[in-house]
């Protein structure tokens, strides 16, 4: 219960972030894409992020956190990739910046909902 409820949560992250950030577009069936790519930016987050943020551990500490912000919109952007190129899913990221305040947006929205969802679930 608790897996669906965060594929939920991520995938009406992603749904805020086409609403807000003008260079993020869906194509096709939304909520099939969005569904999807929840999937995928979780994956994503799960197995290439930790290795990322393992390997630019001295950026992130010489930034002051500043770089895993970075970080997040590569992985933004690998997910986006992916969701085009291999499953043909209309999930378009037009570039860094982008995915850089797509993911920011995704970051904040699911902490608000898992703070909401997750934290009423445990009462």
């Amino acid at each position: 219960m608790k897996f669906l409820l965060r594929w939920l949560i991520i995938a009406i992250s992603l749904y805020v972030s086409v609403l807000v950030v003008p260079g993020i577009r869906v194509e096709g069936d939304a909520w099939v894409v969005f569904s999807v790519m929840a999937i995928i930016l979780a994956l994503v987050n799960a197995t290439i992020r930790p290795i990322l943020k393992f390997l630019s551990c001295g950026l992130i500490i010489l930034t002051l956190g500043l770089f895993a912000l970075v970080i997040n919109a590569g992985t933004f952007l690998l997910a986006s990739n992916i969701a085009q190129n291999w499953f043909n899913v209309g999930f378009y990221v037009d570039g860094f910046v982008p995915a850089l305040l797509g993911s920011i947006i995704v970051s904040v929205v699911s902490v608000v909902l898992s703070k909401i969802l997750i934290d009423e679930e445990k009462s």
